[in-house]
């Protein structure tokens, strides 16, 4: 992995992901080099100065965009206001949730990214969910042309976000190879924590099986090619969802996560690197809980232990074999006990990939057009 800041996992971790989606190198440098000082004293610390340092770049690209849409040069601009989303909302993503500053970044990050899309010509609807009495976002990414396609629904992480997952290129890469994405903020992320105050929950299957109930209602989507798709916490409430609603056609996760719960435990006595500063502080706004202890309670039920069984359609797994947030052995937990799919695999990422780091955060390609390749192909066995 790229590391800009040597022993600091996290800042590492966020400067990899602003890569993946669509960040310009030389824009990057300048927002981390002033700050690598501040970085040796750990990723809680300097936050806040991180967050100063990404949004004047931020701020600056946002500047050379409203140059260029003034010359009428709108590809140029809508380029350089994505770009500038994603550096609002990577900045965003690293605070707690009591800076205030975060929420004018994310909602700037969430503005560029709309306006960004549209100048590209890009097709990207905004998306209402119904859920349990309220309703939480999504956009789906689609070619236009109205013709039905085979469908991915897209689960975020912990702490990863519509926008961020698409820039990182997962609904070109579908797009590409004949599929739309329908990409979530679920509960307990995205505008769904930030704006709606809904928190994560165990049993996925909730807010699950309203996106497949969506996606139903549209013209553009072939109803019996309905995949879905799940990156890090991802990786488990996605095969939740298959196990549990049986209309999912196919599961495929980049980043295993079949004993999530007791990763938290472990995290307790410090094993294992962190996604985000202020960890803690992070998983406890997302469940909706003020306590540590009752919170780990609560998670003893995250697990596919007894899940994965249930699944009984084509399921593909992705690892990086050097994940240092979720051991490779939950890859093998989730595949070795998903002895009802009738089509399973495991794809283990090896330095020979040039990725390994959790869902392919150093690279950022493998793992995702593999799975696009995968469910592609799935899909078209189909018939």
């Amino acid at each position: 992995m790229f590391e800009p800041f040597p022993g600091n996992y996290v800042w590492n971790l966020a400067t990899n992901l602003a890569l993946v989606c669509g960040g310009n190198h030389g824009e990057i440098d300048e927002a981390c080099r002033p700050i690598r000082e501040a970085a040796k004293a750990g990723a809680d610390a300097g936050s806040a100065l991180m967050f100063d340092s990404w949004i004047a770049v931020a701020d600056q690209v946002t500047k050379n965009a409203d140059a260029d849409l003034a010359e009428g040069f709108t590809l140029s601009a809508g380029t350089k206001y994505l770009r500038a989303s994603g550096y609002y909302l990577a900045a965003e993503r690293m605070q707690s949730r009591d800076y205030a500053p975060r929420w004018a970044a994310y909602d700037k990050g969430l503005e560029l990214y709309h306006k960004g899309s549209a100048l590209r010509g890009l097709h990207v609807d905004k998306v209402e969910i119904p859920y349990e009495g309220s309703a939480y976002t999504a956009i789906f990414v689609h070619d236009g042309s109205g013709t039905p396609r085979p469908t991915l629904v897209s689960v975020n992480g912990l702490d990863s976000m519509k926008e961020q997952v698409n820039m990182a290129g997962h609904g070109l890469s579908n797009l590409e190879r004949g599929m739309n994405t329908l990409f979530l903020d679920q509960p307990g992320t995205g505008e769904a924590i930030r704006k709606r105050n809904l928190p994560a929950v165990y049993d996925a299957e909730r807010w699950g099986s309203p996106a497949f109930d969506y996606l139903l209602t549209r013209s553009d989507v072939q109803h019996d090619k309905i995949g879905i798709f799940g990156l890090s916490f991802g990786g488990y409430h996605a095969p939740r969802i298959a196990a549990n609603d049986p209309r999912y056609a196919l599961c495929a996760v980049m980043g295993a996560n079949h004993v999530w719960g007791e990763r938290q435990r472990q995290r307790v006595a410090n094993e294992g690197e962190n996604p985000v500063p202020h960890y803690w502080d992070h998983v406890l706004w997302v469940f909706g809980m003020t306590d540590r202890d009752a919170f780990l309670d609560y998670a003893d039920q995250i697990t596919l232990n007894g899940q994965v069984e249930k699944i009984k359609v084509p399921f593909l797994v992705t690892h990086g074999e050097n994940d240092r947030q979720i051991p490779a052995f939950n890859a093998h937990l989730s595949y070795d006990q998903a002895v009802n799919s009738p089509k399973r695999h495991l794809r283990m990422f090896t330095k020979a990939d040039f990725e390994v780091e959790h869902c392919g955060a150093d690279n950022g390609t493998g793992m995702r057009d593999y799975i696009a390749d995968w469910c592609a192909a799935t899909f078209a066995e189909m018939g």
